[in-house]
């Protein structure tokens, strides 16, 4: 029985990082603000610099949320060392005496 040909996998391509995506969208906007293009061509250009920008807002979100989790990171790393510090202060004099025993 013959094998079935197999079709070669999409090579996938790289997604473009944050400076190609902007870079990218500025050079489409500056072809779409001072060439005269046709309509089709237009809206070609529209629709690749929509999917950078949304690249762009996708990778600002992400690096966003990286950042926020590494200050809650760090907060809580202070908040701890406050606390461990804190424990380890002499108690109060005044607690002191009040756990005194006193006959007068």
């Amino acid at each position: 029985m013959a094998r079935p040909k197999s079709t070669p996998d999409k090579v996938s391509t790289p997604l473009p990082n944050f400076e190609e995506s902007l870079q990218g969208l500025e050079s489409i906007v500056e072809a779409m603000e001072h060439q005269h293009l046709a309509l089709e061509e237009l809206v070609s250009y529209y629709e690749k610099g929509s999917t950078l920008l949304n690249r762009c807002e996708s990778i600002l979100k992400s690096a966003r949320s990286r950042i926020d989790l590494i200050t809650l990171q760090h907060q809580d790393e202070i908040e701890l060392d406050a606390t461990v510090k804190s424990s380890n202060l002499p108690a109060d004099e005044d607690d002191d005496e009040d756990n005194d025993i006193r006959l007068f």
